[in-house]
């Protein structure tokens, strides 16, 4: 086993009101307690328990404000950092020099394990550009009241999971790229085509599974691009709804 990778939780504050803030007196979405502890608590301590995670930086608007959370003392290699209004120029702002790998996962994704830490580097292993991600027969299985958001390949539908690899500061060029589309996220064909013609009639014509359609993308900017097919359809249920936190809280009920 390679050395521990450092770590960044995505922990800042999108645009216009949180829904899920309304009636609260919680200022940020990371603070939203879940099950008795703020998001962010869930995902620092599991970062923190796996033994292939090293030094981890918080990102957010207010980085004081989540430092200052009582449920994060006493956790050891721990940093804050001011984050701008992007996910993906804030996330450029932070990256170390070079090319070594980096771990990127967001505060609302509260299910995140050791276990599931471990699936996803060992599968990223090689790679400038992992993203993990969750095939719908493996989500419905288990949760079919689940509602995501899928990209259609052929072979299945597929959601995102809320961990990425990357490596360095040779993705410089992606980011850039996805600052530009990232207001689309939800909106899973325009995201394709984004990234051109030949991709989005591959995609609708389901002429590539999503392995085939990243690894394509990721020659774009000169990447080795590969998806992590998770295991566990937990991975990629974050924290975005409503109805999303009453099916974190019954499954955390039961672990």
């Amino acid at each position: 086993m390679s050395s521990t990778i450092p770590a960044i939780v995505m922990a800042g504050s999108r645009p216009g009101p949180d829904p899920l803030l309304s009636g609260t007196d919680v200022s940020t979405k990371a603070l939203l307690p879940i099950a008795g502890r703020p998001m962010l608590v869930h995902v620092v301590t599991a970062l923190r328990a796996s033994p292939r995670v090293g030094p981890i930086t918080i990102l957010a608007q207010n980085s004081a404000e989540l430092a200052a959370e009582p449920g994060l003392a006493g956790l050891a290699g721990l940093q804050f950092a001011d984050s701008g209004q992007g996910i993906s120029s804030s996330l450029a702002a932070a990256l170390p020099q070079g090319d070594d790998p980096l771990l990127v996962t967001t505060a609302d994704n509260v299910l995140l394990t050791p276990a599931m830490i471990a699936e996803f580097l060992d599968g990223a292993e090689g790679s400038d550009v992992a993203v993990a991600m969750v095939e719908r027969d493996v989500l419905l299985a288990r949760y079919p009241e689940s509602k995501r958001t899928w990209l259609k390949f052929r072979g299945g539908w597929w959601s995102g999971a809320n961990m990425f690899r990357l490596r360095g500061r040779r993705v410089l060029p992606l980011l850039d790229f996805w600052g530009r589309i990232e207001r689309d996220r939800k909106k899973g064909l325009k995201i394709i085509a984004a990234f051109g013609p030949w991709l989005l009639i591959g995609a609708l014509l389901r002429l590539f599974t999503i392995q085939q359609g990243v690894a394509r993308a990721g020659l774009r900017f000169g990447l080795n691009a590969t998806v992590v097919p998770m295991s566990e359809p937990e991975a990629c249920i974050d924290a975005d709804k409503p109805a999303d936190i009453q099916l974190i809280e019954r499954i955390m009920a039961g672990r």
